[in-house]
């Protein structure tokens, strides 16, 4: 257990080197509240015996009060503390189950509370190595799967190599278009791996983000992306910037991925849109396209993974259905939401991230 631990739990492991409260959570809150409720009674026999001859009724009557009211004050706060082992086992399954942040819980208390710490403690230690361990083995296996993949590749090339008939040559590309969608369908599933590691691990720190930074890096990236399709970029920011509870660079991963979305769907000469603004409530970060869009009821299943709907561009892009599934997630992760909305085909589609106000 760590030192913050220990000072957070010190009236704990004081009251468990009692013997007969060691075993026992319940008996420590019985006796705690026991002697909280005897206080009154020992401060007015005290005032009995020592008090003048001529005390009052009314007098004996306050200090009954006053002596009350101090108990159950003083009863309240070490019940409170009493409880820290009970707050702390939740903020550590919290902190790994938001965070992945493995805490180390004391696991030497004999009764209930300890036995939840310790069991929580040994919860998290063996859930944090199953995956590892199964990430470890994913990544080897699918390693070894672009090794296989590879192998009718090359058969595939040296076929190519010795000017075969234009029917053999065409199923020869065939198997090296085929090898090559298998090696993008493996790299984005470790990519959705890593990503997912990478929310999990992200810290959570309210942040000063400049929204219009943002969006300048991300259409320079795909600049040349949507030049070739004759797609112009519109800026409609009323927020440069907002004060968010969410790692940047993530953000930064879901607006480009929303917009490389909207440029992929987009029809020639037409216009992506991103938008920022705020209401009393939430801040909402808007890109919307004139697109091929979806039908009015799919737009929850955009975002499930590997989804069905994972269609070709207006180029005849690829779309592995991967993408919007992570968006959701680093949103969700950071307490936000990602909308998908369309008017049906081929009327352009708007994703809508949106997020609660800080608190001031």
């Amino acid at each position: 257990m760590n030192t913050s631990n220990i000072h957070i739990m010190k009236f704990y492991e004081k009251l468990s080197t009692i013997g007969f409260l060691r075993n026992s959570y319940v008996f420590k809150f019985l006796f705690v509240a026991f002697i909280g409720i005897h206080i009154p009674l020992i401060g007015i026999l005290f005032f009995v015996l020592y008090a003048k001859a001529n005390f009052t009724t009314m007098s004996l009557l306050v200090f009954s009060l006053i002596m009350t009211l101090i108990a159950t004050v003083v009863t309240l706060l070490v019940l409170k503390k009493l409880i820290q082992p009970i707050e702390l086992a939740s903020k550590a399954l919290n902190d790994y189950k938001l965070k992945r942040i493995v805490t180390d819980l004391p696991v030497h208390f004999t009764d209930e509370a300890g036995l939840l710490m310790s069991n929580i403690h040994n919860s998290i230690l063996e859930s944090e190595t199953f995956i590892n361990e199964k990430q470890n083995l994913i990544y080897l296996l699918s390693h070894d799967l672009k090794t296989f993949a590879g192998n009718p590749q090359s058969l595939a090339t040296m076929i190519l190599d010795t000017n075969p008939s234009e029917k053999v040559k065409e199923l020869a590309e065939l198997i090296c278009e085929s090898t090559k969608e298998q090696f993008r369908y493996i790299e984005n599933f470790i990519k959705m791996l890593k990503e997912q590691d990478e929310m999990l691990k992200a810290s959570l720190e309210v942040k000063t983000i400049d929204l219009e930074n943002i969006f300048h890096i991300v259409e320079n990236q795909l600049m040349q992306y949507a030049t070739a399709k004759k797609i112009q970029f519109v800026e409609n920011l009323e927020l440069k910037s907002v004060e968010l509870v969410i790692n940047e660079e993530l953000l930064v991963r879901v607006i480009y991925n929303l917009i490389s979305n909207a440029v992929k769907f987009s029809f020639a000469d037409s216009a992506v849109e991103v938008q920022s603004y705020e209401d009393d409530k939430y801040i909402y970060i808007k890109v919307i396209d004139q697109g091929i869009g979806f039908d009015t009821n799919d737009g929850q299943r955009i975002f499930d993974k590997f989804t069905k709907m994972s269609r070709l561009g207006t180029m005849e892009e690829a779309s592995t259905g991967i993408g919007m599934y992570l968006c959701k997630q680093i949103i969700e992760r950071n307490n936000g939401m990602l909308i998908a909305s369309s008017e049906g085909k081929n009327q352009g589609a708007i994703f809508t991230i949106i997020f609660q106000k800080k608190k001031v």
